[in-house]
């Protein structure tokens, strides 16, 4: 049996098609929220719990983002509160911990339903969980956050990593991504802030 020699036409288009495909495959990656070199604009938030040393009381309507001024922050758009959050806020509250003298800070946006099952499942959230020194909030616009920071239905949680009102790296996934490789991504993220 003779084997036929394949022509260079032939191999320039299975390596075209594995161009294609893979960037197709890069392409299915969600973009959510503000991406870098992007300003974090002022939005409106209902505090629902959690760090209760920031001296803004439970249920108090204010714009977070403006609270936190020109410090290192971490914010997060969350769509599931689950076991993977409340290991990932564990893990940004010791960091908080450990960067007190940069002020680094965190707050949650949580998204996706009416604003009252948020705030109820939000504060549920913070207390089983004993979270200390990460805000949870209802935005107005609860069901994506704020119309213009583009918060994409697919991702179950954007993470916005911000420092002197500016986006310095911001991620997105969707439902079941966040595992411990990318609970450390986001968490070098943060410390990244104040390097």
């Amino acid at each position: 049996m003779a084997f036929l020699k394949p022509s260079r036409s032939i191999i320039v288009g299975i390596a075209t098609l594995v161009l294609v495909a893979s960037a197709s495959y890069s392409l299915a990656d969600i973009v959510s929220g503000p991406q870098p070199g992007d300003s974090v604009g002022a939005f409106t938030v209902t505090k629902a719990a959690g760090n209760p040393s920031d001296g803004v009381e439970n249920g108090k309507s204010l714009c977070y983002r403006c609270r936190m001024g020109n410090k290192p922050v971490v914010m997060i758009f969350a769509r599931t509160a689950d076991k993977p959050l409340a290991k990932l806020i564990n893990e940004l509250e010791s960091e908080i911990e450990e960067h007190a003298d940069s002020q680094l800070s965190s707050f949650v946006n949580m998204i996706g339903a009416d604003n009252d099952s948020l705030k109820t499942a939000a504060t549920k959230f913070v207390k089983d969980n004993n979270i200390q020194r990460v805000a949870f909030v209802v935005p107005e616009d609860s069901k994506n956050g704020p119309d213009d920071f583009k918060i994409s239905p697919e991702a179950d949680m954007t993470v916005v990593c911000y420092k002197g009102g500016k986006v310095v790296t911001s991620h997105a996934l969707k439902k079941g991504e966040l595992d411990d490789g990318k609970i450390s991504a986001i968490v070098e993220s943060a410390c990244n802030l104040v390097d």
